[in-house]
């Protein structure tokens, strides 16, 4: 969902400790246009309160009892394709952030991130972009930038989906330089709105670059534009 002045974006947290949720959702409803409307201490619950509450981003730890964010968040997205997710957690591993792209997450964010990048993640991801922390971005981007690469993602989805080594047919259409230089942010997690003050662009041609880019790529969405542009040797 687009952010609308003034308007709300209903945020779902799902974290199995309470001390560390009480302090997220603190920090979170600092800004009048954040809202909580549920909390969920593990991967069963946060389901059913996603279909309860019909949140506009969920904010879903990866290790938690009952059932863990990567499955909870790939039932919740087959339910309801609209609601957005960010993994907000401490592992920092491949396995951990492949699984969770694949499972459809729009954003992967550590928990030590200074409030300000949460905010911007949270607003990115419901604004239907895509949002890596830095050092997770550093992993994807090794992670496809080796053709030799010998770690795989783990997860059966994730390998299926991501495995750099699959070897992907040419493009019907290729990529003008400008679109190839809107891709590159796109891969490092820019909103529009970023991308067009950092190319010296308005947000409108911005939004242009954009959809074109997706319908060269043959993608749905900016996750897998960054994944179809990484694993093609695009950025």
């Amino acid at each position: 969902m687009t952010e609308e002045p003034n308007a709300q974006i209903r945020i779902l947290l799902v974290e199995d400790h309470l001390l560390t949720r009480i302090g997220l959702k603190t920090v979170i409803e600092r800004i009048p246009s954040f809202k909580v409307v549920a909390e969920a201490e593990n991967g069963e619950e946060a389901i059913a309160k996603a279909d309860e509450t019909q949140p506009d981003v969920i904010l879903m730890d990866v290790g938690m009892p009952v059932m863990d964010g990567i499955e909870a968040s790939r039932r919740i997205k087959e339910k309801n394709k609209h609601v957005e997710i960010v993994m907000l957690t401490s592992h920092d591993n491949e396995r951990d952030i492949f699984a969770s792209l694949a499972a459809g997450a729009g954003g992967y964010c550590l928990k030590d991130v200074d409030p300000d990048r949460l905010y911007s993640a949270i607003r990115s991801v419901n604004a239907g972009d895509i949002w890596l922390d830095s050092t997770i971005a550093g992993k994807v981007l090794r992670q496809y930038s080796s053709a030799d690469a010998t770690q795989r993602p783990e997860t059966a989805e994730a390998a299926r989906s991501h495995s750099p080594t699959t070897k992907l047919p040419q493009l019907p259409e290729q990529l003008s330089p400008r679109e190839l230089e809107v891709l590159a942010q796109v891969v490092e997690g820019l909103s529009n709105q970023e991308i067009a003050d950092k190319l010296f662009i308005s947000l409108a041609t911005a939004k242009t670059h954009v959809r074109n880019i997706l319908n060269k790529l043959a993608v749905d969405d900016r996750t897998q534009a960054a994944v179809s542009a990484m694993r093609r040797g695009l950025v």
